[in-house]
């Protein structure tokens, strides 16, 4: 499962400028785990994180929810701003 598209594929859906986003994938220290790194322009970072960071949350709750589907491995997610 490619998780960096499927979080791509959220947050373009959120965001006003879809050519922003940047998705990175890197190894975990765990054997069994994702880390993604989400960059977004700086004007879009409230929309992905949320009020409360609820929709962050969501996302995460998502993409997380694909992996027990799939392979089970832990899907950690940051968002940032360039």
């Amino acid at each position: 499962m490619d998780y960096a598209l499927l979080t791509e594929k959220i947050v373009k859906a959120l965001v006003v400028d879809q050519d922003a986003v940047r998705v990175k994938e890197f190894k975990d220290s765990l054997e069994n785990g994702v880390h993604l790194e989400v960059m977004v322009d700086e004007k879009d970072l409230g929309r992905v994180i949320g009020k409360d960071g609820k929709t962050a949350l969501a996302i995460r709750t998502l993409v997380q929810a694909s992996s027990a589907l799939h392979d089970n491995k832990f899907v950690k997610i940051n968002f940032d701003k360039f």
